[in-house]
């Protein structure tokens, strides 16, 4: 029988393991996180991001304000789960942006620029 892949703490507060098969776990929000934040934890999840025991600490001053409408908006309720999910957001590429940079100046031969 496989064990079962360890996961960090900080994985675990976003989420409930739930066995799907033998030596697995699904992340599944057990909060009522926003629906980007969700998304944005399972794409870092997929990306392999959120794996591994190792953690590092990470300290800085942010405005209270920023910090409380960030929390507000994402649902998260801990500064651990607002960095993590912070973190989340900016390891993954912009799919906006890389489609920004591939079409850049071209709209295409269906969308004529007429002055």
């Amino acid at each position: 029988m496989a064990k079962p892949k360890a996961r960090s703490t900080t994985a675990r507060s976003f989420a409930t393991a739930s066995p799907t098969n033998e030596g697995s776990t699904s992340m599944r929000p057990h909060r009522s996180i926003s629906i980007g934040a969700a998304a944005a934890l399972e794409d870092a999840r997929r990306a392999g991001l959120l794996d591994g025991r190792k953690t590092v600490h990470v300290s800085f001053r942010a405005p209270l304000a920023l910090v409380e409408g960030a929390k507000r908006e994402s649902g998260v309720t801990s500064m651990t789960e607002l960095g993590v999910l912070a973190l989340a957001m900016l390891a993954q590429p912009d799919p906006v942006a890389a489609f920004f940079k591939r079409t850049r100046c071209r709209l295409g031969k269906i969308h004529p620029l007429e002055y």
